[in-house]
């Protein structure tokens, strides 16, 4: 006789009893509720674990997915692949790690609350802040924000095309998602453009320099900032 492995972490116990739940009751307090209640978590120390009971649930949901999508990315061999084809690989394992759509359904709506929109955005981010990472991007300027601005954006629309979509293996999202990636790249192809004509390039080279003097998070002392600005030497 085998025995079934259970979470050691908490909260992963609470997320595994939730997911039952969530297809009928959403990610609301009931559903809170029931799943410490049959993760046997005392509800005091269920209410510690997530202070703010099912959204805590809903984002540790979205995490988990996260990391599921790097562990496959860490798997895959992707060498012989244009970049381009690898963004979009790494959204679609995104999404086939959230093997619970409905999950998905509902957390969209969850964080589409007003109340919630800014945690909702955060998670958007981090999703392509690690699509980016564990593909290896050396952005440490300006591009490090447009990149994953850029790539949140596509996730998202492909996000609500998913949960639509009812063709056989969810080709009609791949379509789709490919047709998003095509059309950043072309405004990539006229940026490079614009950067190799002479005259626009000088006309450009004032903003140019100003967003030469934002840098990525990782590289200033200070964690808690999303950014900094690196003041003119006099």
């Amino acid at each position: 006789m085998t025995e079934t492995a259970t979470p050691t972490d908490p909260r992963d116990a609470l997320l595994d009893a939730a997911l039952p739940h969530v297809a009928f009751d959403g990610w609301t307090e009931a559903t809170f509720r029931a799943a410490a209640a049959d993760a046997g978590i005392d509800p005091q120390a269920a209410r510690a674990i997530c202070p703010r009971g099912a959204l805590d649930l809903a984002v540790a949901f979205h995490k988990r997915g996260d990391d599921a999508m790097v562990a496959r990315l860490m798997r895959e061999d992707l060498t012989a692949l244009r970049f381009r084809d690898r963004i979009a690989a790494a959204v679609r394992f995104r999404l086939e790690a959230a093997e619970d759509r409905e999950a998905v359904r509902r957390g969209s709506t969850l964080f589409a609350l007003p109340q919630n929109a800014p945690e909702g955005a955060r998670l958007i981010w981090g999703t392509a802040s690690r699509i980016w990472d564990a593909l290896g991007d050396p952005s440490d300027d300006f591009n490090w924000y447009s990149k994953r601005a850029t790539l949140s954006g596509v996730y998202a629309a492909t996000v609500l095309y998913w949960l639509g979509d009812e063709t056989p293996g969810h080709q009609a999202t791949w379509e789709f998602l490919d047709r998003r990636i095509d059309d950043v790249m072309q405004v990539e192809k006229v940026k490079g453009q614009v950067n190799a004509n002479p005259v626009l390039k000088r006309l450009l080279a004032g903003p140019n320099w100003v967003l030469s003097q934002v840098k990525a998070p990782t590289r200033v002392p200070r964690v808690d900032l999303p950014g900094s600005w690196t003041p003119p030497r006099g």
